[in-house]
């Protein structure tokens, strides 16, 4: 299962997180620092659960709410059209 974004949004690093802008709507999606890990480490190739590990092992944040927050942050990007698989 690999993520990519969809043709017309462009990711950015901020000071606050990550950036997504949908160049054809022109609405933008602001990303905090774990939600911005979650989804270079999907565009890397690298899966939810992967994305998993990566925030128990980088944050303060167990198992189980390390999963509903990949779950909620993938959810929103599929259902949003920032990304395809």
């Amino acid at each position: 299962m690999t993520f990519t974004l969809r043709t017309g949004v462009s990711c950015a690093e901020t000071d606050y997180g990550t950036a997504l802008l949908d160049e054809e709507s022109g609405e933008y999606w602001e990303l905090n620092p774990t939600g911005g890990q979650v989804l270079r480490t999907l565009l890397a190739g690298g899966t939810p659960e992967e994305a998993v590990r990566e925030l128990i092992r980088d944050y303060d944040v167990d198992d189980g709410g390390a999963r509903e927050d990949v779950r909620q942050l993938v959810e929103a990007l599929e259902s949003s059209g920032l990304v395809e698989r």
